[in-house]
């Protein structure tokens, strides 16, 4: 049942949302959305959470229909990415920790906290994460890439579009076909536009079969 949030609003429920999420490979290409509607879904994605507030993420959105051309081979000629509104490439800044200060210095402003304690989170951070070997700051950052990505389908669904996320393409090629430097870690592709054919219902295992209490089976 959808219904209005208890705000008077016409959002739909959150549970109905995460049930009516699917994953869509069939679009309507007569759909278009502007790139203030696209800032505005990326706006509420990157409301997720990410290790020390750094938000490592980073939105390459491809929409014209010469660059969907140009980047379906690389995504092994799947369909979505030519037939979507836009595909949009969540990368991982390797270098974002260094926006720490810019980060805690909007917090000081805001008022969320004080002046000597963003200073001090800020450095620390800048620190931590600058010594940090290559596959742990890695690690991190497809982490929080990944929690960015499933809050952005959410927040497009809750909007009323859908998507569809692809982990297969060629990350190399993707790389070098859109001048994407080597600070930056391909993480995953994501379609968003209007289903033209709805994805089909999936299962779940029971959450009794996945789920353990203080200890880990034996098995």
């Amino acid at each position: 049942m959808s219904t209005s949030t208890q705000t008077g609003t016409n959002s739909p429920l959150f549970t109905d949302v995460i049930r009516e999420r699917r994953s869509v490979r069939h679009y309507d290409k007569s759909v278009r959305l502007s790139h203030e509607q696209i800032k505005e879904l990326l706006k509420e994605a990157t409301l997720a959470p990410s290790s020390s507030n750094v938000q490592p993420w980073r939105f390459l959105v491809i929409e014209t229909d010469e660059l969907k051309e140009k980047l379906l081979p690389i995504a092994f000629n799947q369909s979505q990415v030519t037939e979507a509104a836009a595909v949009i490439a969540v990368l991982g800044d390797t270098e974002g920790y260094k926006k720490a200060d810019e980060i805690y210095g909007e917090a000081v402003k805001r008022g969320f906290m004080p002046e000597d304690t963003a200073k001090s989170f800020a450095e620390r951070t800048v620190s931590m994460y600058g010594a940090l070997p290559k596959e742990i700051l890695n690690k991190i950052i497809y982490t929080d890439g990944g929690i960015v990505s499933q809050q952005l389908m959410l927040v497009a669904r809750a909007h009323g579009y859908d998507t569809v996320p692809m982990g297969g393409y060629d990350a190399a090629k993707l790389k070098e076909a859109f001048n994407i430097s080597d600070r930056y870690l391909p993480i995953m592709l994501i379609a968003l536009g209007k289903a033209a054919k709805p994805g089909h219902p999936t299962t779940r295992l029971p959450i009794e079969d996945i789920t353990f209490f203080n200890e880990m089976p034996a098995n």
